[in-house]
């Protein structure tokens, strides 16, 4: 299946949802956040969608659409918005995260400290997850609107 059929599928699919535009908007924004954020995918989409009383097919197309393969391209974009948050040179960062990856353990965890390496990072993808997803729901909720009146 060619790519534009895929994404004219997903659209399609949208508008069969039988549920609010705001409500389905806003699984979809859910969705793309728990995506684009590390370690959470799917479930964790649901569980926002459940939480939030959100349109969760809407939630677990987002989260399927961003998972984790959006992280890997943000994580460079991750570091600067994390290390610019936390006052620290984004370079460092990533040199100090790095030399944790590639010798992890958890004693070295404690040791170089996780505030220091993981949370300037997080917040970085906190950033841009909150974002994207804001946008999405947005967009999302322009276009539900125009198109469900």
């Amino acid at each position: 299946m060619k790519k534009e059929n895929i994404f004219k599928l997903l659209y399609l699919e949208l508008f069969k949802i039988n549920d609010s535009p705001q409500k389905i908007a806003l699984g979809l924004g859910l969705g793309v956040f728990s995506g684009i954020f590390p370690g959470t995918g799917p479930l964790a989409a649901l569980f926002l969608a459940f939480l939030l009383r959100a349109n969760r097919a809407s939630a677990l197309l987002g989260s399927l659409l961003t998972n984790t393969w959006l992280s890997f391209v943000t994580f460079l974009l991750a570091i600067k918005l994390g290390s610019a948050l936390f006052g620290v040179s984004w370079q460092k960062l990533q040199q100090d995260w790095a030399s944790f990856l590639s010798s992890f353990s958890w004693l070295s965890l404690f040791k170089t400290g996780i505030l220091k390496i993981i949370l300037p990072v997080i917040a970085g993808y906190l950033l841009i997850a909150f974002c994207l997803g804001l946008l999405v729901y947005l967009t999302a909720l322009l276009v539900l609107q125009r198109r469900k009146t």
